[in-house]
Protein backbone atom coordinates (compact mmCIF):
# COMPACT_ATOMS: atom_id res chain seq x y z
CA UNK A 1 0.00 0.00 0.00
CA UNK A 2 1.74 3.31 -0.79
CA UNK A 3 1.82 5.02 2.79
CA UNK A 4 2.73 8.96 1.09
CA UNK A 5 -0.44 10.23 -0.19
CA UNK A 6 -1.42 13.04 2.00
CA UNK A 7 -3.55 15.22 -0.22
CA UNK A 8 -6.76 15.28 0.20
CA UNK A 9 -8.48 13.51 -2.82
CA UNK A 10 -11.46 15.21 -4.49
CA UNK A 11 -13.98 13.36 -5.79
CA UNK A 12 -15.65 15.51 -9.18
CA UNK A 13 -18.26 12.64 -9.43
CA UNK A 14 -20.38 13.46 -6.57
CA UNK A 15 -24.05 13.82 -7.38
CA UNK A 16 -26.33 16.36 -5.59
CA UNK A 17 -29.02 14.04 -4.76
CA UNK A 18 -26.83 11.67 -2.87
CA UNK A 19 -27.09 12.68 0.63
CA UNK A 20 -23.94 12.89 3.44
CA UNK A 21 -24.91 12.65 6.86
CA UNK A 22 -21.89 12.73 9.51
CA UNK A 23 -20.46 10.58 11.70
CA UNK A 24 -21.13 10.97 15.30
CA UNK A 25 -18.01 9.15 16.69
CA UNK A 26 -14.36 9.67 16.00
CA UNK A 27 -14.07 12.33 15.15
CA UNK A 28 -10.59 13.73 14.64
CA UNK A 29 -9.75 17.08 14.96
CA UNK A 30 -9.22 19.30 11.67
CA UNK A 31 -6.29 19.85 10.13
CA UNK A 32 -4.69 21.67 7.76
CA UNK A 33 -4.70 19.91 4.08
CA UNK A 34 -1.05 20.98 2.94
CA UNK A 35 1.25 18.93 1.22
CA UNK A 36 4.01 17.70 3.92
CA UNK A 37 7.86 17.13 3.67
CA UNK A 38 8.85 14.00 1.57
CA UNK A 39 10.26 10.77 3.61
CA UNK A 40 13.93 12.33 3.30
CA UNK A 41 12.66 15.66 5.10
CA UNK A 42 10.19 13.97 7.25
CA UNK A 43 12.18 14.70 10.82
CA UNK A 44 12.59 12.35 14.00
CA UNK A 45 10.95 13.11 16.52
CA UNK A 46 10.49 11.49 20.03
CA UNK A 47 7.17 9.39 20.48
CA UNK A 48 5.15 11.93 22.57
CA UNK A 49 3.58 10.68 25.91
CA UNK A 50 4.33 8.17 28.64
CA UNK A 51 3.07 5.26 30.50
CA UNK A 52 2.72 6.94 33.64
CA UNK A 53 3.12 4.92 37.01
CA UNK A 54 2.77 1.37 36.81
CA UNK A 55 -0.28 -0.53 37.62
CA UNK A 56 -1.66 2.94 38.89
CA UNK A 57 -1.46 4.99 35.34
CA UNK A 58 -3.08 1.98 33.45
CA UNK A 59 -5.55 1.42 35.88
CA UNK A 60 -7.06 5.62 35.34
CA UNK A 61 -6.50 5.04 31.14
CA UNK A 62 -8.83 1.80 31.52
CA UNK A 63 -11.36 3.88 33.17
CA UNK A 64 -11.30 6.86 31.15
CA UNK A 65 -11.09 4.92 27.80
CA UNK A 66 -14.31 2.96 29.07
CA UNK A 67 -16.25 4.98 31.31
CA UNK A 68 -15.23 8.89 32.21
CA UNK A 69 -13.73 9.39 28.71
CA UNK A 70 -15.11 7.04 26.46
CA UNK A 71 -12.95 5.02 23.41
CA UNK A 72 -12.95 7.69 20.85
CA UNK A 73 -12.66 10.95 23.10
CA UNK A 74 -10.01 9.23 24.88
CA UNK A 75 -7.99 9.25 21.83
CA UNK A 76 -9.50 12.82 20.68
CA UNK A 77 -8.02 14.05 23.75
CA UNK A 78 -4.36 12.50 23.37
CA UNK A 79 -4.09 13.61 19.68
CA UNK A 80 -5.06 16.96 20.92
CA UNK A 81 -2.52 17.03 24.15
CA UNK A 82 0.70 15.75 22.48
CA UNK A 83 -0.43 17.93 19.03
CA UNK A 84 0.32 14.26 17.26
CA UNK A 85 -1.61 11.51 15.95
CA UNK A 86 1.16 9.02 16.91
CA UNK A 87 1.82 9.03 20.79
CA UNK A 88 2.30 6.45 23.45
CA UNK A 89 -0.56 5.64 25.80
CA UNK A 90 -1.89 2.25 27.95
CA UNK A 91 -4.41 0.27 26.44
CA UNK A 92 -7.12 -1.95 28.27
CA UNK A 93 -7.13 -4.39 29.54
CA UNK A 94 -4.29 -3.70 31.76
CA UNK A 95 -3.79 -4.74 34.92
CA UNK A 96 -4.73 -7.73 36.16
CA UNK A 97 -5.19 -9.84 32.88
CA UNK A 98 -1.84 -8.26 30.64
CA UNK A 99 1.12 -7.89 31.91
CA UNK A 100 1.97 -5.30 29.27
CA UNK A 101 -0.59 -2.34 28.35
CA UNK A 102 2.05 -0.49 27.01
CA UNK A 103 1.68 0.46 23.23
CA UNK A 104 2.35 2.76 20.49
CA UNK A 105 -0.85 4.51 18.96
CA UNK A 106 -0.76 5.27 15.44
CA UNK A 107 -4.14 7.59 14.37
CA UNK A 108 -3.57 8.00 10.65
CA UNK A 109 -3.93 6.73 7.42
CA UNK A 110 0.46 6.67 6.52
CA UNK A 111 1.57 5.49 9.91
CA UNK A 112 -1.56 2.59 10.46
CA UNK A 113 -0.26 0.03 7.43
CA UNK A 114 3.06 -0.65 9.05
CA UNK A 115 0.78 -2.87 11.34
CA UNK A 116 0.24 -4.81 7.78
CA UNK A 117 4.38 -5.29 6.83
CA UNK A 118 5.16 -8.90 7.68
CA UNK A 119 8.37 -8.28 7.63
CA UNK A 120 8.41 -5.03 10.15
CA UNK A 121 5.66 -6.56 12.63
CA UNK A 122 4.86 -9.85 13.82
CA UNK A 123 1.38 -11.02 14.74
CA UNK A 124 1.81 -13.63 17.51
CA UNK A 125 -0.75 -14.01 20.46
CA UNK A 126 -1.39 -10.54 19.70
CA UNK A 127 -5.42 -10.70 18.11
CA UNK A 128 -7.44 -9.61 20.56
CA UNK A 129 -5.01 -7.16 22.27
CA UNK A 130 -2.30 -6.99 25.04
CA UNK A 131 -3.77 -10.05 25.97
CA UNK A 132 -4.57 -14.05 25.49
CA UNK A 133 -7.66 -15.33 25.86
CA UNK A 134 -7.41 -18.71 27.51
CA UNK A 135 -6.50 -21.47 25.47
CA UNK A 136 -9.60 -23.76 27.36
CA UNK A 137 -11.95 -21.44 24.83
CA UNK A 138 -10.57 -23.17 21.16
CA UNK A 139 -9.87 -26.19 22.83
CA UNK A 140 -6.42 -25.81 23.84
CA UNK A 141 -5.21 -24.69 20.33
CA UNK A 142 -4.06 -21.34 19.22
CA UNK A 143 -5.68 -20.88 16.10
CA UNK A 144 -4.76 -19.29 12.80
CA UNK A 145 -5.91 -15.57 14.03
CA UNK A 146 -3.38 -15.65 17.05
CA UNK A 147 -0.51 -17.08 14.27
CA UNK A 148 2.21 -15.35 12.90
CA UNK A 149 2.82 -15.95 8.95
CA UNK A 150 6.12 -17.27 9.95
CA UNK A 151 4.64 -20.24 11.60
CA UNK A 152 4.29 -23.14 10.37
CA UNK A 153 0.46 -24.01 10.89
CA UNK A 154 -0.14 -20.46 9.54
CA UNK A 155 -0.13 -21.18 5.75
CA UNK A 156 -1.89 -24.72 6.89
CA UNK A 157 -4.70 -23.43 8.40
CA UNK A 158 -5.15 -20.65 6.33
CA UNK A 159 -5.37 -23.20 3.45
CA UNK A 160 -7.82 -24.89 4.69
CA UNK A 161 -9.85 -22.02 5.28
CA UNK A 162 -9.47 -20.83 1.81
CA UNK A 163 -10.66 -24.84 1.12
CA UNK A 164 -14.12 -23.76 2.89
CA UNK A 165 -14.72 -20.98 1.01
CA UNK A 166 -13.83 -22.70 -2.33
CA UNK A 167 -15.77 -25.53 -1.54
CA UNK A 168 -19.16 -23.28 -0.48
CA UNK A 169 -18.46 -20.53 -3.38
CA UNK A 170 -21.50 -22.13 -5.46
CA UNK A 171 -24.03 -22.03 -2.60
CA UNK A 172 -23.55 -18.69 -1.35
CA UNK A 173 -25.98 -16.56 -3.11
CA UNK A 174 -28.83 -18.87 -3.58
CA UNK A 175 -28.50 -19.74 -0.03
CA UNK A 176 -28.74 -15.81 0.94
CA UNK A 177 -31.24 -15.48 -1.26
CA UNK A 178 -33.27 -18.08 0.46
CA UNK A 179 -32.15 -17.27 3.61
CA UNK A 180 -32.63 -13.42 3.63
CA UNK A 181 -36.10 -14.23 2.40
CA UNK A 182 -37.11 -15.95 5.16
CA UNK A 183 -35.83 -13.08 7.41
CA UNK A 184 -37.54 -10.42 5.33
CA UNK A 185 -40.80 -12.32 5.92
CA UNK A 186 -40.28 -12.40 9.74
CA UNK A 187 -39.42 -8.65 9.63
CA UNK A 188 -42.35 -7.86 7.39
CA UNK A 189 -44.52 -9.64 10.23
CA UNK A 190 -43.38 -8.19 13.28
CA UNK A 191 -43.53 -4.92 11.83
CA UNK A 192 -47.29 -5.26 10.70
CA UNK A 193 -48.25 -6.64 14.32
CA UNK A 194 -45.96 -4.86 16.78
CA UNK A 195 -45.42 -1.94 14.46
CA UNK A 196 -41.93 -1.82 14.67
CA UNK A 197 -39.28 -4.91 14.12
CA UNK A 198 -35.97 -5.53 15.78
CA UNK A 199 -33.41 -5.75 13.11
CA UNK A 200 -30.53 -7.61 14.90
CA UNK A 201 -32.19 -10.49 16.31
CA UNK A 202 -33.68 -11.73 13.50
CA UNK A 203 -30.49 -10.95 11.21
CA UNK A 204 -28.19 -12.99 14.04
CA UNK A 205 -30.27 -15.70 13.10
CA UNK A 206 -30.45 -15.22 9.40
CA UNK A 207 -26.71 -14.77 9.35
CA UNK A 208 -25.96 -18.15 11.57
CA UNK A 209 -28.28 -20.18 9.47
CA UNK A 210 -27.03 -18.93 6.10
CA UNK A 211 -23.47 -19.64 7.28
CA UNK A 212 -24.06 -22.88 8.04
CA UNK A 213 -26.04 -23.86 5.12
CA UNK A 214 -23.81 -22.50 2.78
CA UNK A 215 -20.46 -24.04 4.47
CA UNK A 216 -21.88 -26.73 6.03
CA UNK A 217 -25.04 -27.82 4.11
CA UNK A 218 -26.79 -27.98 7.00
CA UNK A 219 -29.73 -25.99 8.63
CA UNK A 220 -29.22 -25.78 12.01
CA UNK A 221 -32.98 -26.24 12.88
CA UNK A 222 -32.93 -29.39 11.77
CA UNK A 223 -30.13 -30.31 13.91
CA UNK A 224 -29.46 -30.60 18.12
CA UNK A 225 -28.29 -27.66 17.60
CA UNK A 226 -31.93 -25.88 17.03
CA UNK A 227 -31.95 -21.82 17.04
CA UNK A 228 -29.46 -21.75 19.85
CA UNK A 229 -26.52 -21.05 17.54
CA UNK A 230 -26.19 -17.33 18.18
CA UNK A 231 -26.61 -17.29 21.43
CA UNK A 232 -24.62 -19.45 21.71
CA UNK A 233 -21.81 -17.62 19.96
CA UNK A 234 -22.57 -14.85 21.86
CA UNK A 235 -21.77 -16.39 25.21
CA UNK A 236 -18.21 -17.67 23.98
CA UNK A 237 -17.23 -14.56 22.33
CA UNK A 238 -17.90 -12.31 25.52
CA UNK A 239 -15.61 -14.50 27.40
CA UNK A 240 -12.71 -13.66 24.52
CA UNK A 241 -13.61 -9.85 24.57
CA UNK A 242 -14.79 -9.26 27.85
CA UNK A 243 -11.11 -7.57 28.95
CA UNK A 244 -11.85 -4.85 26.03
CA UNK A 245 -15.67 -5.03 26.02
CA UNK A 246 -18.32 -2.94 27.81
CA UNK A 247 -22.05 -3.91 28.55
CA UNK A 248 -22.75 -0.05 29.99
CA UNK A 249 -23.35 -0.88 33.22
CA UNK A 250 -22.07 1.63 36.17
CA UNK A 251 -17.65 1.60 35.83
CA UNK A 252 -18.03 0.05 39.81
CA UNK A 253 -19.56 -2.87 38.61
CA UNK A 254 -18.42 -3.75 35.39
CA UNK A 255 -14.69 -2.83 35.64
CA UNK A 256 -14.04 -5.67 38.38
CA UNK A 257 -16.59 -7.94 36.77
CA UNK A 258 -14.50 -7.60 33.68
CA UNK A 259 -11.59 -6.23 33.49
CA UNK A 260 -10.02 -7.29 36.79
CA UNK A 261 -9.53 -10.72 36.19
CA UNK A 262 -10.24 -12.89 32.79
CA UNK A 263 -13.94 -14.60 33.16
CA UNK A 264 -13.41 -18.33 33.78
CA UNK A 265 -13.86 -20.76 30.35
CA UNK A 266 -16.20 -23.53 32.44
CA UNK A 267 -19.11 -20.85 32.54
CA UNK A 268 -18.85 -21.45 28.68
CA UNK A 269 -17.89 -25.19 28.11
CA UNK A 270 -20.92 -26.97 27.14
CA UNK A 271 -22.00 -23.62 24.68
CA UNK A 272 -19.13 -23.89 23.19
CA UNK A 273 -19.10 -27.95 22.74
CA UNK A 274 -22.44 -27.40 21.23
CA UNK A 275 -20.77 -25.54 18.36
CA UNK A 276 -17.89 -27.90 18.22
CA UNK A 277 -20.24 -30.92 18.14
CA UNK A 278 -21.96 -28.96 15.34
CA UNK A 279 -19.55 -28.44 12.78
CA UNK A 280 -17.92 -31.52 13.63
CA UNK A 281 -20.76 -33.82 12.40
CA UNK A 282 -21.41 -31.32 9.63
CA UNK A 283 -17.36 -31.05 7.89
CA UNK A 284 -16.60 -34.58 7.29
CA UNK A 285 -14.95 -33.36 3.55
CA UNK A 286 -12.83 -30.28 5.49
CA UNK A 287 -11.18 -32.61 8.47
CA UNK A 288 -10.19 -34.87 5.44
CA UNK A 289 -8.66 -31.57 3.94
CA UNK A 290 -6.89 -30.54 6.91
CA UNK A 291 -5.83 -34.00 7.66
CA UNK A 292 -3.97 -33.71 3.97
CA UNK A 293 -2.11 -30.76 4.83
CA UNK A 294 -1.08 -31.94 7.97
CA UNK A 295 -3.54 -30.78 10.76
CA UNK A 296 -5.68 -33.20 13.01
CA UNK A 297 -9.04 -32.96 12.34
CA UNK A 298 -9.69 -31.66 16.26
CA UNK A 299 -7.21 -28.54 15.78
CA UNK A 300 -9.11 -28.59 11.88
CA UNK A 301 -12.59 -28.56 13.95
CA UNK A 302 -11.57 -25.87 16.18
CA UNK A 303 -10.45 -23.50 13.73
CA UNK A 304 -13.72 -23.75 11.33
CA UNK A 305 -15.42 -22.90 14.86
CA UNK A 306 -13.27 -19.75 15.66
CA UNK A 307 -13.77 -18.97 11.69
CA UNK A 308 -17.03 -19.78 11.04
CA UNK A 309 -18.52 -18.29 14.55
CA UNK A 310 -16.43 -15.80 15.83
CA UNK A 311 -14.78 -14.19 12.48
CA UNK A 312 -17.50 -14.28 9.78
CA UNK A 313 -20.90 -14.10 12.25
CA UNK A 314 -19.69 -11.99 14.59
CA UNK A 315 -18.23 -9.89 11.56
CA UNK A 316 -21.75 -9.74 10.08
CA UNK A 317 -23.83 -9.95 13.22
CA UNK A 318 -21.74 -6.51 13.66
CA UNK A 319 -21.08 -4.60 10.22
CA UNK A 320 -24.79 -5.40 8.97
CA UNK A 321 -26.41 -3.44 11.55
CA UNK A 322 -24.14 -0.53 10.87
CA UNK A 323 -24.34 -0.51 6.88
CA UNK A 324 -28.12 -0.84 7.50
CA UNK A 325 -27.95 2.20 10.35
CA UNK A 326 -25.71 4.22 7.41
CA UNK A 327 -27.84 3.37 4.72
CA UNK A 328 -31.20 3.85 6.10
CA UNK A 329 -30.04 7.59 7.52
CA UNK A 330 -29.24 8.52 4.18
CA UNK A 331 -32.81 9.21 3.23
CA UNK A 332 -35.12 8.23 0.38
CA UNK A 333 -33.43 9.52 -2.15
CA UNK A 334 -30.37 7.44 -2.18
CA UNK A 335 -33.02 4.21 -1.46
CA UNK A 336 -34.08 5.24 -4.93
CA UNK A 337 -31.09 5.59 -6.73
CA UNK A 338 -30.15 2.03 -5.78
CA UNK A 339 -33.52 0.13 -6.10
CA UNK A 340 -32.84 1.50 -9.42
CA UNK A 341 -29.85 0.42 -9.97
CA UNK A 342 -30.06 -2.76 -8.53
CA UNK A 343 -33.28 -3.59 -10.17
CA UNK A 344 -32.71 -2.92 -13.66
CA UNK A 345 -28.98 -4.32 -13.13
CA UNK A 346 -30.83 -7.67 -12.38
CA UNK A 347 -33.28 -7.65 -15.36
CA UNK A 348 -30.63 -7.33 -17.65
CA UNK A 349 -28.48 -10.26 -16.27
CA UNK A 350 -32.02 -12.42 -16.93
CA UNK A 351 -33.48 -11.73 -13.63
CA UNK A 352 -30.76 -13.46 -11.27
CA UNK A 353 -28.65 -12.25 -8.92
CA UNK A 354 -25.31 -13.14 -10.22
CA UNK A 355 -21.50 -12.26 -9.38
CA UNK A 356 -20.93 -10.06 -13.01
CA UNK A 357 -24.16 -8.01 -12.65
CA UNK A 358 -22.76 -6.81 -9.10
CA UNK A 359 -20.18 -5.45 -10.56
CA UNK A 360 -22.03 -3.39 -12.71
CA UNK A 361 -24.10 -1.35 -9.62
CA UNK A 362 -21.14 0.88 -9.16
CA UNK A 363 -23.59 2.80 -6.67
CA UNK A 364 -23.97 -0.08 -4.68
CA UNK A 365 -20.42 -1.36 -4.38
CA UNK A 366 -19.51 1.91 -3.06
CA UNK A 367 -21.67 1.97 -0.57
CA UNK A 368 -20.76 -0.89 0.85
CA UNK A 369 -17.17 -0.08 0.58
CA UNK A 370 -17.90 3.16 2.37
CA UNK A 371 -19.58 1.17 5.51
CA UNK A 372 -16.90 -0.45 5.72
CA UNK A 373 -14.75 2.62 5.74
CA UNK A 374 -16.53 4.82 7.92
CA UNK A 375 -16.98 2.14 10.57
CA UNK A 376 -14.96 -0.84 10.22
CA UNK A 377 -16.32 -4.16 11.81
CA UNK A 378 -12.98 -4.66 13.68
CA UNK A 379 -11.61 -1.52 15.03
CA UNK A 380 -8.72 -2.23 16.63
CA UNK A 381 -5.06 -4.01 15.19
CA UNK A 382 -1.81 -4.62 17.12
CA UNK A 383 1.69 -6.00 16.48
CA UNK A 384 4.86 -6.08 17.98
CA UNK A 385 8.09 -4.58 16.10
CA UNK A 386 10.16 -7.44 14.69
CA UNK A 387 13.68 -5.14 14.74
CA UNK A 388 14.02 -1.57 15.65
CA UNK A 389 12.32 0.44 12.78
CA UNK A 390 10.58 3.92 12.02
CA UNK A 391 7.44 4.95 11.23
CA UNK A 392 5.81 8.00 9.62
CA UNK A 393 2.93 9.61 10.29
CA UNK A 394 1.97 12.82 7.80
CA UNK A 395 4.22 14.91 9.68
CA UNK A 396 7.23 13.30 11.24
CA UNK A 397 9.31 10.56 11.60
CA UNK A 398 9.18 8.28 14.97
CA UNK A 399 11.49 5.60 16.11
CA UNK A 400 10.54 2.30 17.21
CA UNK A 401 12.63 -0.21 19.15
CA UNK A 402 12.49 -4.34 18.28
CA UNK A 403 9.38 -5.43 20.88
CA UNK A 404 7.55 -2.51 21.38
CA UNK A 405 3.42 -2.78 20.50
CA UNK A 406 2.08 -1.05 18.08
CA UNK A 407 -1.62 -0.61 18.02
CA UNK A 408 -4.13 1.06 15.29
CA UNK A 409 -7.19 2.14 16.21
CA UNK A 410 -9.04 2.32 12.53
CA UNK A 411 -11.79 4.39 12.47
CA UNK A 412 -8.87 7.03 12.51
CA UNK A 413 -7.15 6.09 10.40
CA UNK A 414 -9.87 5.24 7.80
CA UNK A 415 -11.44 8.82 8.45
CA UNK A 416 -8.26 10.64 7.83
CA UNK A 417 -8.63 14.08 6.12
CA UNK A 418 -5.65 13.94 4.71
CA UNK A 419 -6.67 11.28 2.81
CA UNK A 420 -10.92 11.87 2.64
CA UNK A 421 -12.68 14.47 2.09
CA UNK A 422 -15.51 15.24 4.46
CA UNK A 423 -13.78 12.26 5.88
CA UNK A 424 -16.70 12.41 8.88
CA UNK A 425 -19.58 12.06 6.43
CA UNK A 426 -20.96 8.54 4.81
CA UNK A 427 -20.76 10.10 1.08
CA UNK A 428 -22.53 7.38 -0.88
CA UNK A 429 -20.71 7.57 -3.99
CA UNK A 430 -16.98 8.02 -2.40
CA UNK A 431 -15.85 5.05 -4.48
CA UNK A 432 -17.40 5.93 -7.77
CA UNK A 433 -14.97 6.66 -10.97
CA UNK A 434 -11.46 6.51 -11.15
CA UNK A 435 -11.01 9.22 -8.87
CA UNK A 436 -13.11 7.44 -6.48
CA UNK A 437 -11.40 4.17 -6.87
CA UNK A 438 -8.10 5.38 -6.21
CA UNK A 439 -9.26 5.26 -2.27
CA UNK A 440 -10.03 2.10 -1.84
CA UNK A 441 -6.46 1.35 -0.96
CA UNK A 442 -7.40 3.39 2.30
CA UNK A 443 -10.07 1.32 2.94
CA UNK A 444 -8.55 -1.10 5.27
CA UNK A 445 -11.46 -3.11 7.53
CA UNK A 446 -9.89 -7.06 6.03
CA UNK A 447 -6.68 -6.24 7.79
CA UNK A 448 -4.91 -4.99 5.03
CA UNK A 449 -5.64 -2.64 1.96
CA UNK A 450 -8.98 -3.53 -0.35
CA UNK A 451 -6.58 -3.27 -3.11
CA UNK A 452 -5.08 -6.68 -2.10
CA UNK A 453 -6.02 -9.93 -1.62
CA UNK A 454 -5.35 -12.45 1.58
CA UNK A 455 -2.13 -14.87 1.26
CA UNK A 456 -0.69 -17.45 3.86
CA UNK A 457 2.04 -15.14 3.66
CA UNK A 458 -0.38 -12.05 5.33
CA UNK A 459 -2.75 -11.46 7.98
CA UNK A 460 -5.52 -10.36 5.76
CA UNK A 461 -8.77 -11.42 6.11
CA UNK A 462 -9.11 -14.81 4.28
CA UNK A 463 -12.61 -14.36 3.88
CA UNK A 464 -12.45 -10.66 2.95
CA UNK A 465 -14.53 -11.54 -0.54
CA UNK A 466 -16.74 -13.51 1.05
CA UNK A 467 -17.46 -10.62 3.42
CA UNK A 468 -17.69 -7.96 0.38
CA UNK A 469 -19.84 -10.11 -1.24
CA UNK A 470 -22.95 -10.87 1.63
CA UNK A 471 -22.23 -7.49 2.17
CA UNK A 472 -24.00 -6.51 -1.56
CA UNK A 473 -25.72 -9.77 -1.48
CA UNK A 474 -27.83 -7.94 2.04
CA UNK A 475 -28.29 -4.06 -0.23
CA UNK A 476 -29.14 -6.03 -3.12
CA UNK A 477 -31.93 -7.95 -1.75
CA UNK A 478 -32.93 -5.57 0.15
CA UNK A 479 -33.76 -3.11 -2.56
CA UNK A 480 -34.79 -5.81 -4.70
CA UNK A 481 -37.84 -6.11 -2.36
CA UNK A 482 -38.02 -2.41 -0.91
CA UNK A 483 -38.67 1.17 -2.25
CA UNK A 484 -37.46 2.59 0.38
CA UNK A 485 -37.44 2.12 4.70
CA UNK A 486 -37.00 4.28 8.37
CA UNK A 487 -35.55 3.17 11.18
CA UNK A 488 -34.58 4.23 14.98
CA UNK A 489 -31.14 3.66 16.00
CA UNK A 490 -29.44 2.52 19.58
CA UNK A 491 -26.04 1.86 20.20
CA UNK A 492 -24.89 -1.76 22.02
CA UNK A 493 -21.83 -3.09 22.34
CA UNK A 494 -20.65 -4.36 19.99
CA UNK A 495 -22.75 -2.39 16.98
CA UNK A 496 -25.92 -0.51 16.43
CA UNK A 497 -28.93 -1.68 17.67
CA UNK A 498 -31.52 -1.24 14.36
CA UNK A 499 -35.14 -0.82 14.57
CA UNK A 500 -37.28 -0.76 11.55
CA UNK A 501 -40.22 1.50 11.29
CA UNK A 502 -41.20 1.69 7.72
CA UNK A 503 -40.63 -0.69 4.95
CA UNK A 504 -41.70 0.65 1.42
CA UNK A 505 -42.43 -2.67 -0.91
CA UNK A 506 -41.47 -2.57 -3.82
CA UNK A 507 -43.77 -0.24 -6.26
CA UNK A 508 -41.49 -0.73 -9.86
Amino acid sequence: MASTTSLVLSSNHRSPNHRSISASTSEIPPVSVTQPPTSSQLPIEKIPGNYGIPIISPIKDRLDYFYFQGRDEYFKSKIQKYKSTVFRANMPPGPFISSNPNVIVLLDAKSFPILFDNSKVEKKDIFTGTYMPNLKLTGGYRVLSYLDPSEPNHAKLKNLLFFLLKSSSNRVIPEFHNTFTEFFNDLDKELETKGKAGFNALDDQACFNFLAKSFYKKNPADTKLGKDGPSLVDKWVLLQLSPIFSLGLPWFIEDPLLHLFPLPPFLVKSSYQKLYDFIYESSTSFLDEGEKLGITREESCHNLVFATCFNTFGGMKVHFPNMIKWVGSCGAELHKQLAQEIRSTVKSNGGKITMAGMEQMTLMKSVVYESFRIEPPVPFQYGKAKRDLVIESHDSAFEVKKGETLFGFQPFATKDSRIFEKSEEFVADRFIGEEGEKLLKYVLWSNGPETENPTVYNKQCAGKDFVILVSRLLIVEFFLRYDSFEIEVKNLPLSAGVTITSLERATF
